[in-house]
């Protein structure tokens, strides 16, 4: 149907893959933990829309780019892992600022900028774009006319799947912090554990190879 093959088990596979940890999980659980849901949102909306861009690139054969040349590769990873890092050192910094801030107040991010950060940090990783490369053909039919099609409704899917689970970090994350948020002292050590998680992901994405 639709040139798709065993689109249950697509469905099952990305569903777990959407849950394993990640940068992008990271993203929305920090920012739902500080600024509540609708920050949460944001985060989960700007990484999916980044993940269009994924999903775009690898149907019309855009990915193909990266997986054969390793400069382009090269470029993008250390874009991602730049971003990456000056995103952690924000987080740091912001942490250690936040001693002159009484308890339950702090400077909340805009939602247009949380949906940017999410948006670039998911589009400057080559490794989702290798991903989407990797893995949806095995579900496109061989003999489809226009497999540009059945790739991009699997990447829909996927993509729904995880909005789907993303929103339900923003929530949950969201309801875990209401008690906590308050804590001046606990709020800054959060922001330095992300900042560390994802200096940690910078550096891996830097020493991260073609495969």
């Amino acid at each position: 149907m639709l040139g798709i093959n065993e689109l249950w088990l697509f469905i099952v596979s990305g569903i777990v893959l959407n849950i394993l940890p990640g940068p992008d999980s990271l993203y929305i659980i920090g920012r739902s933990s500080t600024q509540g849901f609708r920050a949460g949102s944001a985060a989960a909306l700007g990484i999916g829309s980044g993940t269009v861009i994924h999903i775009l690139a690898a149907a019309f054969g855009l990915s193909a780019v990266l997986a054969t040349s390793a400069m382009a590769f090269n470029v993008i990873k250390f874009m991602g892992a730049m971003y990456l890092l000056y995103m952690a050192f924000t987080m740091l910094i912001g942490s250690s600022k936040s001693t002159a801030i009484k308890p339950g107040e702090f400077d909340p991010v805009p939602l247009k900028t949380i949906y940017f950060q999410g948006f670039l940090t998911n589009v400057l990783n080559p490794k989702i774009a290798l991903f989407f490369l990797a893995f949806v053909p095995q579900f496109v039919d061989s003999g489809a006319e226009n497999k540009a099609i059945p790739f991009i409704i699997l990447g829909i899917v996927f993509n729904v799947n995880g909005m789907i689970w993303g929103h339900f970090l923003a929530w949950s994350s969201s309801m875990a912090s209401i008690k906590i948020k308050q804590n001046k002292t606990l709020t800054k050590w959060l922001n330095r554990t992300a900042g560390g998680i994802f200096a940690y992901f910078g550096i891996r994405l830097v020493f991260s190879e073609q495969s």
